[in-house]
Order: structure tokens, then C-alpha cells, then sequence
């Protein structure tokens, strides 16, 4: 009798458990996607509570959705070359630096009258 009741409550234990951890489970990509400020955050949630209903087949790309994003530099899809206009306009200052300085050392003459 007693190992009957011991079994029931391993059982209802183990339910529990489960339940929680799948629970749990679709709240992953959300905690990401919250974690890094993602702009979709939200959709993301919601999508993870459609994923329980849809037996989690679309829990990965939601983790993709969540992963893809980075708070530094947006989606990094793209890549630009940004070195070669930080450059030009480095250059671009440089020259005007120089051209002010030598205006300050050789002021314009002006004509007496």
C-alpha cells in the first residue's frame, strides 16, 4: 500500500516537472531576446507561448530570432566597410586643422590706407 502511494507521488512529481520545464523551456528565447533589447522582444514571447500549443516546431527559430540581433551593431547582417569614410573624413579634418593653423601663423595682410 505504502509503495503505491510512493509511486503516485513520484509520478505526480515527475508530471510536475515536466510541465515546469517545458514551461520554462519556451521562455528561453524570450530571456535572450529581453537580455540583449531586442526591438522584438514581445513578439517573441508571444510566439514562444503559440510554440507550446504547436509542440515547440517553431521554438528554434525563434531562438534564431532572438540570437540574431546584437545591441552593438543591430542585426549584423550586413557588412559595411566603415574604416574606408572614417578615413576619407579624418583626412578631411586634418586638412582643415592645418589650413586653420595656417591662417593663425600668417594672418592676411591688410593694405594701409
Amino acid at each position: 500500500m505504502f509503495l503505491n502511494y510512493f509511486a503516485l507521488g513520484v509520478l505526480v512529481f515527475v508530471l510536475l516537472v515536466i510541465f515546469y520545464g517545458v514551461i520554462i523551456l519556451h521562455d528561453i528565447p524570450y530571456l535572450i531576446a529581453k537580455s540583449r533589447n531586442h526591438p522584438h522582444a514581445d513578439a517573441i514571447h508571444v510566439a514562444g507561448w503559440v510554440s507550446l500549443f504547436t509542440l515547440h516546431v517553431i521554438w528554434p527559430f525563434l531562438w534564431i530570432w532572438a540570437t540574431l540581433y546584437q545591441p552593438e551593431r543591430g542585426w549584423g547582417m550586413q557588412h559595411t566597410d566603415s574604416t574606408q569614410h572614417t578615413d576619407s573624413t579624418l583626412r578631411q579634418l586634418e586638412q582643415r586643422v592645418a589650413e586653420l593653423e595656417q591662417k593663425q601663423t600668417n594672418p592676411p595682410q591688410t593694405p594701409p590706407e
